[in-house]
């Protein structure tokens, strides 16, 4: 802040983080495979592009889209999706969301189809494969689902050959979930991890490995006539009841196999043969499989492993101090590779130490962008819980002498997921105008351990709505924000706490769900596979616990509801359905709660289109500013807010804006 910033309203201060920067320019850029050339892989997201995903390559000192400019690089195996691609000895294979379809592509020629059309649009999936060393053979995750619907989907590992005669085979089947299938450097083998219901992949896993078999048709090895199989299957670690997640299993140069387990808390690393750690840190090294393709350490020439692990919810890798978040972390040969954050800076592409996707030039002051405080504070039952605080930020104005900002508390969603660790323009977009904002890492949260992402057991809807509780009130009795402004905002899992920290609670006096959900039960009987068992952990087995899961529900307990409330909501969402939304905003419109609701056609979960994350933001502050009495800077906003907003929301001189 400047000596002549000056002192205006919170809520009112002008600011160059606009919804429409939020998007203008922006790529998420995820998954870097770099090649022993010296080349590397990645993929970036494009809202401004309808929020389709690109596959680009930098080579040669040059960097250019590999995909077609109309391919979206995505499947939507287990919904989430990731590892949708891979490349290999400068050629790429992909799954395009539009049918789901595996092509291969070199750079600079058109896609070849691989796998064949199913019976029904997109009933077959593919996710995170691999070529066997002959190049003959993918091997990856596959999805079928039935062309009636109805049946749970059917998950394996498939073999798909490469030489477009669309020949698939199924090499392993029979658990509910099957993920990260690697093949070793000869070929001989092959491992992956493999779980059933209800445990989710951060629960309890198994680590198989077994023989693999290549039995070619005469001189046509590794041709439509071959045969691939796999025998002497054998298990290596964890177990459906054993205790520990095993994730990110990985051959190293020599061969042997290596994983990440949780068995001593913090996921480290082990190596078949081995009952203690070969590599371990102060913090977690793997991260909860929510998509496929995560990689959080990898292999040096020598065999020696370099990993990024996450203390206390921010990342670190040794040698790059700089960055507090590290993603998709691997080495071919010589050349390491990874996507690299801070807190003012968005993510880029890293080879070698030197950055070849370099961030968006956000062109912003760095006093708009200071590191948050790491908080922890206390919660109920002597618990400590954790955050990021992120105080009002901008450094042409102040908050006013005898005000206090109005505060922002962020529910993550999963709800075994974190708050992230780097530059996430949207919390500027609040901290800019004059709000404060908390990004909490409840009871649950991933980056402190197995123990703290246990405490969530059976307690969803409670532990992580306390700690939400306690970081406003911890906030509120520090000095640091004004209590009777407290919004509590949060999509998905972190919707559904939003919903129940206003409906069991009084601390917030304003929220903001997204896509979140308010009928446990309904949840519990209409998702998606890979999700359909989650709750039997958080809250309870289903329908065993009927009577927990209404306790919960936000649904039944809507005299708790008295605090204006804005809903955004994806009309195509099969993770958490619009009628989670719509029921919620018909049953607090009919008892006269002040509510507004968006509707977005065609969003999934998530939204990724440009104009969506617009509209929505641009909403949200209208909305506070309705709720609070404040005029936001900018041209006026259009919204309908079902119900009558309190007397205390009248607009007085004191909200007018700064101009």
């Amino acid at each position: 802040m400047s000596d002549s910033a000056r002192a205006a309203p919170c809520g009112t201060w002008p600011s160059p983080i606009t919804p429409a920067s939020l998007v203008s320019g922006a790529s998420g850029i995820s998954e870097t495979v770099p090649e022993t050339d010296g080349s590397v892989w990645w993929t970036e997201s494009r809202p401004d592009e309808g929020g389709r995903t690109a596959l680009m390559r930098h080579a040669d000192g040059e960097t250019r889209e590999i995909t077609p400019p109309t391919a979206d690089v995505r499947t939507t195996v287990h919904e989430y999706g990731g590892g949708a691609w891979w490349a290999e000895g400068g050629i790429a294979w992909y799954v395009d969301h539009a049918d789901q379809r595996l092509r291969r592509i070199v750079p600079g020629e058109s896609p070849t189809l691989l796998s064949a059309e199913p019976d029904a649009s997109k009933a077959l999936r593919y996710a995170d494969f691999r070529p066997t060393p002959d190049g003959a053979w993918l091997i990856g995750v596959g999805e079928r689902h039935a062309a009636a619907g109805g049946a749970e989907p059917r998950n394996t590992l498939f073999a798909l050959a490469t030489d477009g005669s669309r020949r698939l085979i199924t090499l392993v089947e029979g658990a509910d979930f099957h993920g990260s299938p690697r093949v070793s450097p000869d070929g001989r083998e092959l491992a992956w991890v493999e779980w059933n219901h209800p445990n989710m992949p951060w629960d309890d896993t198994t680590l198989r490995a077994a023989t693999l078999t290549t039995e070619p048709a005469g001189a046509t090895r590794g041709r439509s006539g071959s045969t691939l199989s796999v025998t002497d299957v054998r298990t290596v670690a964890g177990g459906h009841d054993a205790g520990e997640a095993i994730v990110q299993p990985e051959w190293a140069p020599n061969g042997a196999l290596h994983w990440l387990s949780d068995r001593q808390d913090f996921w480290s690393v082990f190596r078949e043969g081995s009952a203690t750690p070969v590599f371990s840190a102060d913090g977690d090294i793997g991260y909860p499989p929510w998509v496929f393709g995560l990689s959080n350490y990898t292999f040096r020439p020598d065999g020696s492993i370099l990993a990024a692990p996450v203390d206390r919810g921010v990342g670190q890798l040794d040698g790059f101090p700089d960055y507090t978040a590290i993603d998709s972390l691997r080495m071919a040969g010589e050349h390491l590779a990874f996507v690299a954050a801070s807190w003012a800076t968005e993510s880029a592409v890293v080879l070698d130490g030197r950055v070849v996707r370099a961030p968006r030039e956000l062109g912003l002051d760095p006093a708009l962008l200071a590191p948050p405080e790491r908080l922890a504070f206390p919660t109920d039952g002597g618990e400590t819980a954790h955050a990021l605080f992120f105080a009002p930020a901008n450094p042409d104005y102040r908050v006013p002498d005898g005000e206090r900002p109005p505060l922002v508390v962020l529910a993550h969603g999963g709800p075994t997921s974190a708050a992230r660790s780097k530059l996430v323009l949207a919390r500027r977009f609040w901290t800019s105008r004059g709000f404060a904002v908390a990004d909490v890492n409840y009871r649950g949260s991933s980056g402190f351990g197995r123990a703290y992402r246990k405490k969530l057991e059976g307690e969803w809807g409670v532990a992580d709505v306390a700690d939400c509780v306690a970081c406003a009130r911890f906030l509120g009795e520090r000095g640091d924000i004004d209590p009777a402004r407290a919004i509590i905002r949060g999509g998905s899992a972190g919707g559904f706490t939003v919903l129940s920290a206003l409906a069991f609670h009084d601390v917030f006096t304003a929220g903001a769900s997204l896509y979140g959900v308010a009928d446990l039960a309904a949840l519990a009987g209409d998702t998606h596979k890979f999700e359909s068992r989650y709750l039997d952990r958080l809250v309870g087995p289903w329908p065993e616990a009927t009577a927990r899961y209404a306790e919960r529900s936000p649904i039944n307990h809507l005299d708790g509801f008295t605090a204006p409330m804005i809903v955004l909501q994806g009309s195509e969402d099969r993770i958490v359905p619009p009628n989670q939304s719509r029921m919620i905003v018909a049953a607090l419109e009919q008892r006269g709660v002040p509510v507004a609701y968006l509707e977005f056609e065609g969003e999934q979960h998530g939204f990724r289109r440009a104009e969506t994350i617009v509209r929505a933001l641009e909403a949200e502050l209208a909305f506070y500013g309705r709720v609070f009495g404040f005029v936001p800077d900018g041209p006026p906003v259009e919204l309908e807010i079902r119900g009558t907003l309190p007397d205390a929301a009248t607009l007085d001189p004191t909200g007018a804006s700064p101009g």
